[in-house]
């Protein structure tokens, strides 16, 4: 009755339930995975990209307000272009946040920095 059901994957006959798509667990499985780099791929690098930033900041923001390389920041791993939210003084400064650590990029002495900063309950207003 259901013998001209083909599996997507190999295209061997599919025996079983009249509701059953694959041949086996092996052809079931690659079409999850195939399925699941398409899909979610661009969710799952931006969310290890923000746990890497978040991990980074940190670390070399323990005292909640600090000054440190760039480079040496994205040495290590960070991208700037990776944030959840931002937050404007009011000098105009924007500051981006990784969750409730933030960032600021600043020259000084002609080296390129980042002052990193902690998420402040005076920030919400």
């Amino acid at each position: 009755m259901f013998a001209n059901r083909k599996c997507p994957i190999c295209g061997s006959p599919v025996k079983g339930r009249s509701d059953k798509r694959f041949c086996s667990t092996k052809c079931k499985s690659i079409n999850q995975y195939e399925n699941r780099g398409k899909t979610e791929g661009f969710y799952l690098k931006v969310d290890r990209q923000l746990r890497i930033n978040r991990k980074l900041l940190k670390k070399y923001n323990r005292s909640g307000y600090t000054t440190i390389r760039k480079s040496e920041l994205i040495g290590e791993g960070f991208d700037p272009k990776f944030f959840t939210h931002y937050w404007k003084n009011k000098k105009g400064d924007v500051y981006l946040f990784v969750y409730e650590y933030g960032f600021l990029g600043k020259k000084a002495n002609d080296k390129e920095k980042f002052v990193l900063v902690m998420w402040q309950d005076y920030m919400e207003g």
